[in-house]
């Protein structure tokens, strides 16, 4: 709408496009719960107050607020294509979200970002990027692609493009690695987010120093309160395997929620079906005593300030018409959703929006594995007696591992599994150059007395990644990994229980989220059969491929101290 249109409507001299009509603004800049109507001019919100429309829409009793934004997501990890993405959490109130396509960049790279732009076009949530940092995410890993700052520089002048997305290479920044510093140059003085667990003291003053101004991975307070002293912005995560809504909530203040902002980070479909996204942290923290008009500032506004998002995330005259209707403030129950001024979802259900005809974005085929056979799972040893070995230990919901030496017996110079005291063989295929690079470890927490479960999803290279208590079925998983092109699988006695393809780089389908949440359920019921114990044992799985957090990891080149930030022997001699 022009200037001079949108001048007359909030000046109450030609009538709105449309009117919300009876509600309670939530105004998240004065902090303010009122009886307000609010006028729509094309895709801004021309008034607050009392106006005339050509559109009324009767929202008595309820409660508008601005759209949810989600300040970090890698939409790949909820397994759906990004339109698909976007119709499942536009229901649940969020119009815009900050995605790192971080995941498919390690796989496909330039290319994959591109497609995360493209197929996010005339989408009903507007889909925001961070360019990734790191790719790969350290040279402990292979991953499909690397980007250097001369490859990302020509992204920064894309309009949907915010800056730099987390530098996971804290080590690197603090070193001040050329590679890393022609990132951050490149992106400064614009937005770079920051990915740094555990970094402390004069390390994490360096690293904010760099011009990184927040960080999604504090799981304590005191962490978090470290960050807020040194001028950085904290990311209060709730997602599927990473949950530290809990543990950062009791640190809002009035005085510094500003820097406070809810992301997702990492959460599957089912989740996102079953819980919601930020409307779910928003609900909780409601509940955990935190002022509402607080709750939904740190859903909305704060993101959009900090991202540089002119006038979005407030309920005001002139800021865009992205809007949520609650229905009350306790259960945080959507009923409308309006994307620049245009109804996107009513009560549960995605509007179905009209789209240009084009041809579907493509990507190329991403497994290209070297000739597999059962032999090469073997782990090898020369003595006699039994083997002592590095154990990585799983932390339900986290991230993080422990680290135990375990002893296992051998049989015929091969190290054998113990499913009865939970010690597992996991087995990381590189499958983006076939180099036949293997990486053998084990694994403690998954409880799998059976049988064997593999992905293509593995942070951050996404290599194939498998757990199970034989050798034979770790295999016969590995080869349906690739017949499928990618996916998931659960597989006993060399037979195939139940599997999930990912079409879309090994990391996203092509099916309706519906669809795709009943697989995965299939999925883990099969996991739960050969005795998974784990809530989301595919997301435990895929992070233990994760070389730049946690105490011990394993990637296709062996396994990882990552404290040391090495590879170490398997073998504990």
């Amino acid at each position: 709408m022009e200037l001079e249109q949108l001048i007359e409507v909030a000046a109450g001299r030609r009538p709105a496009d449309l009117v919300l009509r009876g509600g309670n603004v939530v105004n998240v800049l004065s902090h303010e719960v009122y009886p307000a109507d609010v006028a729509f001019a094309g895709d801004v919100i021309a008034g607050v107050g009392h106006y005339e429309a050509e559109e009324e829409v009767d929202v008595s009793g309820q409660y508008i607020c601005p759209g949810f934004i989600d300040a970090h997501v890698h939409i790949e990890s909820s397994m759906l294509s990004v339109p698909e993405f976007a119709k499942t959490v536009v229901v649940h109130g969020t119009t815009a979200v900050v995605a790192d396509p971080h995941e498919i960049a390690n796989v496909t790279g330039l290319e994959g970002i591109r497609y995360i732009l493209s197929t996010s076009k005339y989408c009903p949530v507007q889909v925001y990027i961070m360019l990734s940092s790191c790719v790969p995410a350290s040279h402990l890993e292979s991953a499909g692609a690397e980007l250097d700052a001369v490859d990302l520089l020509p992204l920064f002048s894309d309009p949907w493009v915010l800056g730099l997305a987390e530098v996971m290479n804290y080590v690197g920044v603090v070193a001040g690695d050329e590679d890393v510093l022609d990132k951050l140059k490149i992106a400064r003085p614009g937005v770079i987010d920051g990915h740094a667990p555990g970094l402390s003291g004069r390390e994490l003053s360096a690293y904010a120093a760099a011009g990184i101004g927040s960080d999604h991975e504090c799981t304590t307070a005191a962490q978090a309160h470290e960050r807020l002293r040194l001028g950085m912005h904290v990311m209060i995560r709730e997602g599927s395997q990473a949950r530290n809504l809990d543990a950062l909530l009791p640190l809002v203040t009035a005085e510094n929620a500003d820097r406070f902002m809810f992301v997702t980070d990492d959460k599957d479909v089912t989740d996102l079906l079953n819980e919601g996204q930020i409307d779910c942290m928003v609900r909780r923290a409601i509940a955990a005593g935190l002022p509402p008009t607080r709750a939904l500032r740190m859903a909305s506004y704060n993101a959009a300030r900090y991202f540089g998002m002119d006038k979005v995330g407030a309920i005001a005259p002139g800021f865009r018409a992205s809007v949520a209707v609650l229905e009350d403030l306790e259960t945080c129950r959507i009923s409308r959703v309006y994307q620049g001024g245009r109804l996107v979802a009513v009560d549960g259900a995605c509007v179905e929006l009209p789209t240009p005809r084009k041809h579907p974005a493509v990507l190329r085929s991403t497994i290209n594995i070297h000739w597999l056979e059962e032999e090469h799972f073997a782990v090898r040893t020369s003595g006699d007696g039994p083997a002592k070995v590095h154990m990585i230990g799983l932390i339900e919901d986290q991230i993080n591992t422990l680290r135990t030496i375990e002893q296992l017996t051998v049989v015929d110079g091969r190290v054998q599994c113990d499913p009865s005291r939970d010690l597992l063989k996991l087995a990381v295929v590189e499958r983006h150059h076939a180099s036949g690079h293997i990486g053998l470890g084990f694994v403690h927490g998954f409880g799998f007395t059976e049988g064997a479960v593999g992905s293509s999803v593995a942070h951050d290279a996404h290599n194939l990644v498998i757990v199970g208590t034989n050798d034979a079925d770790i295999y016969a998983a590995a080869v349906h990994l690739v017949r499928m092109r990618g996916g998931l699988c659960v597989v006993r006695g060399g037979q195939v229980m139940a599997d999930v393809p990912l079409p879309i780089a090994g990391l996203m389908s092509d099916v309706p989220a519906q669809e795709l949440s009943a697989g995965l359920d299939a999925l883990h019921r099969a996991a739960q059969e050969i005795g998974g114990t784990l809530r989301r044992p595919f997301m435990a799985l895929s992070f233990l491929t994760l070389s730049v957090i946690g105490s011990l990891k394993l990637t296709d080149q062996g396994l990882i101290d990552v404290e040391r930030f090495e590879a170490i022997d398997l073998l504990v001699t």
